[in-house]
């Protein structure tokens, strides 16, 4: 099936403008994404004089979310220039606590990689701290901001993906209570939560959303245990954004739907679109996924850097209008006309009509 985004699609996005602002000294802008990843199974004739590698955070390269996206942002761009991974070409160091967070991302800096990424919010301090100690180093931040010159930082507007997957969870629910599952307790996660909390009042204020933290983005087990007394509430729809936590979420309703194929039980994917994570025989409990497009993030930085033109000491910011966020493709679980509704919530927010805010209110 043809995959339809719900936000106003990457065509619409050449069409809008680069926004930049000052932010101490620090230069901040919106910027449409670099879409140009169009055969990028196909190799280059020749290999570029290029190379880039990553740090996870403790989700794992494979967490199917976040960590995952980024990779195959990163592999596709390698791919693209006739990179092989390795020292050269395209790498990644996997992270399994905080304190691999700046041995990882020494060592890559160390291997002469030209761009290093470190991948989430908890990765700002070590970036920070090898920023300082390597200032020759490229290096770059997911969902974080250090202001150093020889840092680009990236942040994401969560939130407004985040309130249209709300819309559609109001608009779908039929027992009126819905959940929230977040892992860990910091800003980014509050964005998604803030986001969708906004899109379900503005459909129906008087649902209530179960919203639990687990602390942990690396606990299948943990999602699973939340996700269970979630849908032994009452809850028919979760929304999950906890990385390889969220696992557990989609674990919990596909046993559910097992059981029973009646089982009114959903599950909204984050960051990448977990449609397959949602298979159960010839029925699929994914809802929708809230995309957030750290695939296109990661190319773009690296193509700029290619090109000599590293962001270093900017934080750019993709949102809904930019296409750095937007709803996946329902595969027919969600009604044309809830889509229509979702969409015209799509077109308010990016034209600034509806202004979501970052923050639990």
């Amino acid at each position: 099936m043809t995959k339809r985004k719900f936000g106003l699609g990457l065509s619409l996005v050449l069409a809008a403008g680069t926004i930049l602002g000052a932010c101490g000294t620090k230069e901040e802008e919106t910027k449409t994404p670099d879409t140009g990843s169009e055969g990028t199974d196909k190799p280059a004739t020749e290999a570029v004089d290029f190379s880039l590698a990553m740090v996870t955070d403790v989700g794992g390269v494979d967490d199917k979310s976040f960590n995952q996206l980024a990779w195959q942002g990163i592999e596709a761009f390698g791919k693209e220039n006739g990179l092989e991974k390795g020292d050269g070409g395209y790498d990644y160091l996997q992270s399994t606590g905080d304190a691999d967070y700046i041995t990882n991302l020494n060592a890559l800096v160390r291997r002469d990689f030209d761009v290093v990424y470190g991948i989430g919010f908890l990765m700002e301090a070590p970036i920070s701290t090898i920023a300082e100690q390597q200032p020759d180093a490229q290096l770059a931040v997911i969902d974080g901001i250090v202001d150093m010159p020889n840092v680009a930082s990236v942040m994401f507007k969560e939130q407004e993906g985040s309130f249209l997957a709300g819309v559609a969870a109001a608009l779908m629910s039929e027992s009126k209570q819905i959940g929230f599952v977040g892992g860990m307790d910091i800003p980014v996660i509050n964005r998604f939560e803030a986001g969708f909390l906004e899109g379900v009042k503005a459909v129906d204020s008087s649902i209530k959303v179960d919203v639990q933290y687990t602390g942990k983005f690396d606990d299948a087990a943990l999602g699973k245990t939340t996700a269970n007394r979630m849908y032994s509430s009452g809850v028919d729809i979760i929304f999950h954004a906890a990385g390889g936590t969220g696992n557990g979420v989609f674990a919990e309703a596909k046993e559910r739907k097992t059981k029973d194929a009646k089982a009114n039980v959903w599950v909204i994917g984050v960051d990448s679109d977990q449609y397959e994570e949602g298979a159960v025989g010839e029925h699929n409990i994914t809802l929708t996924s809230m995309q957030k497009r750290v695939d296109i993030a990661v190319q773009t930085i690296a193509k700029d850097a290619m090109a000599g033109n590293f962001p270093g000491g900017k934080t750019v910011t993709y949102g809904l209008a930019e296409g750095g966020v937007a709803l996946a493709d329902s595969r027919g679980a969600i009604p044309q006309e809830i889509l229509d509704q979702v969409e015209e919530f799509s077109k308010k927010i990016a034209a600034g009509e509806i202004v979501v805010p970052e923050a639990v209110e």
